[in-house]
């Protein structure tokens, strides 16, 4: 327990017999709970889990490989179902450094955040640390997130070492959330919605222990994209339409509209240039006022978004 609440951490798991059980042995004595869900694993995940001996552990198996996404959110459905104070997210390839662990659940326990998450961008270290490819779709995921989310301040969206009030669990549509990779990036747009405090933890970054990483930078980052501009225009109708109406939407709906009809334009008259016409100084100025226009109701717009949500933190 901490703060005389009860604590407990989630394990997603998928091949990883090498890992788990090192992972569950460096979990803090202050943790009641340790849920291990085997996402369907094709190696001896499970056994190694349940082998380590601990009484905290709880292995849970999945029938068919659903997603890292998938199984956390199981984990996040058992824990809702024993009314578990704290829930934590560290992944099985002990890569979460678990001396962090009470710099994450404190905040929490003590009702002073609905959601921790850690951080590891904000020592510099990460830039040393992590493969440049996953540094560098870390870092423009971690933008995109912070536009579709409305949590600017939440610098690491893809670290998903974290931990979550029991209140905020319950107020959430698990079942809704995102079942694979970009599993936390949803899961901060379904926060924002619920009005959620967030709260950012400095975190060590570790690699070179053995993890054997499922991500291809090239496959996931698309889809994440394409997730995150979904769950943008979502979060702007649930929060900004439905349920409080705030003018930041039209900001941005006139950012879009002008910035492709100057886009549009602009191809259009090159094309022509191209061709051989003659351009007007009427229809240059046009396509730069029609993007300038585009800009600005877009920074407004953002600008309206960081104000709305600076005190979820």
């Amino acid at each position: 327990m901490v703060e005389g609440k009860r604590v407990a951490v989630v394990v997603p798991a998928f091949d990883e017999e090498l890992l788990v059980a090192e992972t569950i042995r460096g979990i803090p004595a202050f943790v009641d709970l340790i849920v291990v869900v085997d996402d369907h694993s094709s190696d001896g995940t499970a056994e190694r889990a349940r082998a380590v001996g601990d009484p905290r552990v709880e292995v849970i198996e999945h029938a068919e490989n659903q997603g890292v996404g998938a199984a956390i959110a199981t984990g996040y459905e058992r824990c809702r179902e024993l009314g578990v104070d704290v829930t934590c997210v560290m992944a099985g390839d002990n890569q979460m450094d678990p001396g962090e662990l009470a710099a994450l659940v404190g905040p929490v326990a003590r009702g002073e955040v609905d959601y921790a998450t850690a951080n590891r961008l904000v020592s510099g270290e990460a830039w040393q640390l992590i493969p440049r490819s996953r540094y560098l779709g870390n870092a423009v995921l971690s933008l995109l997130t912070k536009i579709a989310s409305g949590y600017w301040h939440v610098a690491d969206s893809q670290a998903g070492y974290t931990a979550l009030s029991l209140d905020a669990l319950r107020r959430l549509d698990v079942e809704r959330l995102y079942r694979r990779y970009g599993f936390p990036n949803d899961m901060l747009v379904h926060l924002n919605v619920q009005n959620a405090r967030v709260r950012d933890v400095p975190s060590r970054p570790i690699y070179g222990v053995g993890e054997r990483s499922g991500i291809r930078v090239r496959h996931v980052a698309p889809r994440i994209a394409w997730l995150l501009f979904k769950g943008f225009w979502w979060r702007m109708k649930e929060k900004y339409v439905i349920r409080d109406f705030h003018p930041l939407v039209f900001f941005y709906v006139f950012g879009l509209l002008f910035s492709l009809l100057g886009l549009v334009l602009g191809a259009t008259v090159t094309i022509l240039r191209i061709l051989g016409n003659q351009l007007t100084v009427a229809t240059v100025v046009l396509v730069a006022l029609l993007l300038i226009a585009g800009l600005l109701f877009t920074l407004f717009a953002m600008l309206f978004d960081m104000e709305s949500n600076r005190e979820r933190r």
